[in-house]
């Protein structure tokens, strides 16, 4: 039984999108700085706005509950190795507030979102491919 509670189809849209946003060459990520409360994540959103991709994985991360953002989160996290699957529980609980609020803002800030996300999924037994 999953303990996710995003369609992990949804999952792999977002993954799929963040690729092919940071595929492109014009994406410039700032180094990360120490709190996602920092407006240069969003300097990063309005930077490209004009981004279909962007616009689109933005517009599906917006739709999402608190616990959906916070979830997504805690996958980049559990995908990079910040968070073992045993600690999924509490990946999600440190996820909840400036990171979940800037969800979207947070994850593009990441060069390796995609296959973070992708590893995160991998972990609780999901995959993109096929």
């Amino acid at each position: 039984m999953s303990l996710l509670h995003i369609d992990p189809e949804s999952l792999c849209r977002i993954v799929e999108k963040a690729r092919e946003f940071q595929a492109k060459e014009e994406v410039v990520l700032p180094d990360v700085p120490d709190s996602p409360s920092e407006d240069w994540a969003l300097q990063i959103l309005a930077d490209h706005s004009e981004d279909h991709s962007l616009d689109e994985m933005i517009q599906a991360i917006g739709e999402m509950s608190q616990r959906q953002r916070a979830e997504l989160v805690a996958l980049m996290w559990l995908g990079r190795g910040d968070y073992g699957i045993e600690d999924w529980e509490t990946a999600v609980d440190d996820a909840i507030g400036d990171y979940s609020l800037n969800a979207a803002a947070y994850l593009l800030a990441h060069p390796m979102v995609a296959n973070d996300l992708q590893e995160g999924l991998i972990a609780h037994g999901y995959s993109c491919d096929g």
